[in-house]
């Protein structure tokens, strides 16, 4: 299967050099971030409070885009499919550009990059319950995992990943990455609605349209290897 054409580079290209592509965006998105917010007039609005919309989307959104970087650089280096290559070396390029844009509007807030509380700031509570439930929909997930946002995979399902190979890498990475995107979604729409700041509005709505054109295009890659999604709650 062939991948497809886009303005990145080409995944044939060595592993070694595509890996250190990666690490190069991944520092400068992030010490551009702050330089990046006043660009975009962030600066120039009161700052907002450590509780809020804007800020807690940031932070949160930031540790959700940071797993899938983790697996999208991992399907990056290991799997032998251009086509999954193509598609994890888009996801970790575009989602590390997010997080340095989203860890510099914290840091010129003057606010912590982490907080103890997840998915305080959707408050109409039903994310927030999710983020304490399994991934089939249950309360009785592992205590390490009970802090996960939607979508996220667990410690477990990240050690399978790292341990699969060839057709079956391909396939997990697929299926976990489809629903990180599902719960990233869901967290895009609630930030793109309820956020004050234009910026961070813009930004959340560009991560929905983003993640919606990826689940398509990973659930059309699925079943073209005989496989579906996982279940999303």
């Amino acid at each position: 299967m062939t991948a497809p054409e886009t303005g990145h580079p080409a995944p044939g290209r060595p592993r070694w050099l595509t890996a250190l592509l990666v690490g190069v965006i991944a520092v400068g998105m992030l010490v551009a971030g702050g330089g990046l917010a006043v660009a975009l007039g962030i600066g120039s609005e009161e700052t907002p409070a450590a509780d809020s919309v804007d800020a807690g989307f940031a932070r949160d959104m930031s540790r959700h885009h940071l797993q899938a970087v983790q697996m999208a650089n991992l399907a990056l280096t290991r799997s032998e499919d251009p086509e999954v290559q193509q598609l994890a070396f888009d996801i970790s390029a575009t989602q590390t550009n997010q997080v340095g844009r989203m860890q510099g509007w914290l840091s010129l807030w003057g606010l912590p990059l982490t907080s103890g509380e997840v998915m305080g700031w959707m408050d109409d509570g039903e994310m927030a319950d999710m983020a304490g439930m399994d991934h089939a929909g249950h309360g009785d997930g592992a205590a390490e995992d009970a802090a996960l946002m939607p979508g996220m995979a667990t410690d477990a399902e990240l050690a399978e990943l790292r341990a699969a190979t060839g057709d079956e890498l391909d396939v997990l990475f697929l299926q976990l990455m489809t629903r990180h995107h599902q719960g990233g979604l869901e967290m895009a729409e609630y930030g793109e609605e309820h956020a004050q700041r234009a910026a961070v509005q813009r930004l959340a709505e560009s991560m929905a349209q983003s993640q919606t054109a990826e689940t398509a295009t990973m659930v059309d890659m699925l079943r073209d290897r005989g496989a579906e999604p996982l279940p999303f709650p």
